[in-house]
């Protein structure tokens, strides 16, 4: 359902694609409003010294410059596009702080720019879909568990095989760390996010590469192996016998996520301490999801706590949020043919022309049935019937309404070819025909 493009990485939908995209944005936007998320929608670009203080990606950010002076210096007040949409939230939140009422719920939905080598689900221009909750100076814990559970009602409800989001707490790592002399926790937690990319002997010489001894790498190796229930998480962790305050602290709020959202989620909420999250604000609770299946797509929503993100050196806005990859979702959905829609156009009545001295007619019949919340076209010429029919059918429209001489309107399914005469004012297609509507395509 990709239309075809000269520039990689910037995905362009055909119709169809499109309306799956559409359909899969207007079930999220409707899931976050239930559980009572506001709308947000922030600027496309931030200063770069803002966007370079959080993490790695700082590296992919892409500036903007003026196309006359393509030789400008790049400083911290250059203004690069958003790689994610955390970093201007928090701007948002400062800025607005004083009217926005905490805990503050938010979602928002937009394009983001990110310049990596684009590969299979991964862009430089995409769409993320992000929920968010921010506390002015406290969080409590029970918002690191509604999140995964709101995520996981969304993604469950899509035509896709079933989820699996994966919670680690960045004070396990960080405590074990410490608890074995390891001196450079972000590089060690930065390494061991990469172990789903280049495995653990690639994460081990990451380590080493960075002052960590082999020892303390293979503890660390070992720790990041664990996964699974509450039960099992705690017996892997006490047997490898580090004892650390900040590792208790985190394998407590780890439990109690995992404590909190069995009930609803199962299985499908699990601990797997290898997830560390890449980007620096991240200070607790961690996540990441995969399809089922498709575990070679990688994480298709992720995010974490984070409680030094926003300040204004007075009050300090904790938070905690979670992020879809809505392109990297729909690249997959696509390219695996999961979901299509039933037709490529809004349209569901062609109302056909007999002769362009009746055009006026027809005009009026396609006003009466838009009124009563019908998609409707006017057939773009005057030509022979079976002409008009053809291109209804090409175009996927189900039905088209004939204007008899009599002035009576009969309508014809395209699909059937039973004809029959209706009144615009009370006929009604069928409900799974009125709007365009996506399915499983298996």
């Amino acid at each position: 359902m990709f239309a075809r493009t000269s520039l990689s990485g910037f995905p362009e939908w055909l119709p169809g694609g499109r309306i799956v995209e559409q359909n899969v944005l207007d079930h999220l936007r409707e899931v976050f409003e239930l559980h009572g998320f506001t709308s947000l929608h922030t600027r496309a670009v931030e200063p770069v010294g803002e966007l370079q203080r959080k993490g790695e990606t700082s590296k992919e950010v892409y500036v903007l410059s003026r196309i006359h002076d393509p030789q400008a210096e790049v400083t911290d007040k250059t203004l690069g596009l958003h790689f994610d949409l955390t970093v201007p939230f928090a701007r948002y939140v400062l800025e607005n702080r004083n009217q926005l009422a905490f805990p503050f719920r938010r979602y928002q939905i937009q394009h983001v720019w990110r310049g990596e080598r684009p590969q299979d689900g991964r862009y430089r221009e995409f769409i993320q879909a992000d929920i968010d909750i921010v506390a002015d100076g406290d969080l409590p814990r029970h918002y690191e568990s509604e999140l995964p559970l709101v995520m996981f009602e969304a993604l469950s409800a899509l035509p896709i095989p079933p989820v699996t989001i994966m919670i680690n707490n960045r004070k396990i790592v960080q405590g074990f760390c410490e608890g074995i002399g390891v001196d450079d926790i972000d590089e060690a937690l930065r390494a061991i996010d990469k172990i789903a990319k280049v495995g653990p002997d690639g994460v081990k010489q990451i380590l080493t590469a960075n002052g960590v001894s082999e020892e303390q790498a293979d503890k660390l190796l070992a720790l990041a192996g664990i996964r699974g229930g509450k039960e099992t998480i705690t017996n892997a962790v006490t047997a490898l016998g580090v004892e650390n305050e900040t590792l208790q602290q985190g394998l407590q709020e780890l439990n109690q996520v995992l404590q909190d959202t069995h009930e609803q989620a199962g299985d499908h909420i699990v601990a797997d301490l290898s997830i560390t999250r890449g980007l620096d604000y991240y200070t607790g609770t961690v996540y990441e999801t995969i399809i089922e299946g498709h575990e070679d797509l990688g994480s298709i929503c992720s995010g974490g706590r984070y409680d030094s993100l926003a300040s204004d050196g007075k009050r300090s806005y904790l938070g905690v949020g979670m992020s879809i990859g809505v392109s990297r979702l729909l690249s997959r959905m696509s390219s695996q043919q999961m979901i299509k829609p039933t037709r490529t156009v809004p349209t569901c009545v062609l109302v056909a022309v007999a002769n362009e001295q009746t055009r006026g007619e027809s005009n009026a019949v396609a006003r009466v049935l838009r009124q009563r919340g019908i998609a409707t076209e006017v057939s773009p010429k005057a030509s022979k019937f079976g002409k008009q029919i053809k291109y209804a059918d090409k175009r996927g429209i189900p039905f088209v309404c004939f204007l008899e001489e009599d002035q009576s309107v009969t309508v014809k399914d395209l699909r059937t070819g039973q004809q029959e005469p209706i009144d615009p004012a009370t006929w009604m297609p069928a409900a799974e025909d009125l709007k365009v509507r996506v399915v499983s395509d298996n």
